[in-house]
């Protein structure tokens, strides 16, 4: 298995937790157990464990052994065109020329045309990652006058992962949305990755 020795481990133990060998609510070995058990070092088992966390896998106080969390409650999207209401971690933010030829027709500017690209995880109350929204658009934010999305199954890329602590390859909904002015313009482009255990579509 290709990756870091934290994220091979951790491939593992989320293996563990999602084929039910470790139930919700099981507290997990100790590091000293899991470093002794994977012959590896105390950091590679920490920073395996907070990649867990991250993911909403394990939970529980700083400093004390995790236990496995009960599965996130599954939400519902009836509408593609509105904020996320709760916490949002601004993961990247820049200027760039438009390189991709399907994002420029999207947002309606010629290929090369620099634009700004911002990327904010979407989290719930309790901190738990729900998403990512990527999104384009040249110039300053504008109102919107009306959208269209479309909907695709897909497989979290390595770098959403990176961003979000989502797992690479985990199934979920893509939603292309673009936004338009009142003359039918494009003025915003965004790509939501949805994790499908954790939304149902209803729009």
């Amino acid at each position: 298995m290709a990756g870091a020795p934290y994220q091979r481990l951790a491939a593992h133990l989320r293996s563990l937790i999602q084929n039910g060998d470790w139930p919700p609510g099981y507290r997990i070995p100790s590091h000293a157990q899991l470093q002794t058990e994977y012959h590896v070092g105390r950091g590679v088992v920490e920073h395996a464990i907070a990649q867990l966390r991250r993911e909403g896998l394990l939970e529980g106080v700083r400093r004390t052994r995790p236990t496995v969390a009960y599965p996130p409650p599954v939400r519902t999207l009836v509408s593609a065109d509105v904020d996320w209401p709760a916490h949002q971690d601004a993961k990247r933010a820049e200027s760039r020329p438009m390189t991709d030829v399907d994002l420029a027709v999207r947002l309606g500017v010629p290929p090369g045309t620099r634009v700004s690209c911002t990327a904010v995880e979407m989290v719930d109350g309790s901190g738990v990652t729900v998403g990512l929204c990527t999104t384009w658009r040249r110039g300053r934010r504008r109102a919107h006058a009306f959208y269209r999305c479309e909907v695709q199954s897909h497989a979290v890329t390595a770098a959403e992962a990176e961003l979000t602590g989502l797992a690479a390859g985990a199934a979920a909904f893509l939603l292309q949305r673009i936004r338009y002015a009142a003359d039918g313009h494009p003025v915003e482009a965004s790509d939501l990755v949805l994790p499908a255990d954790r939304w149902r579509l209803r729009m």
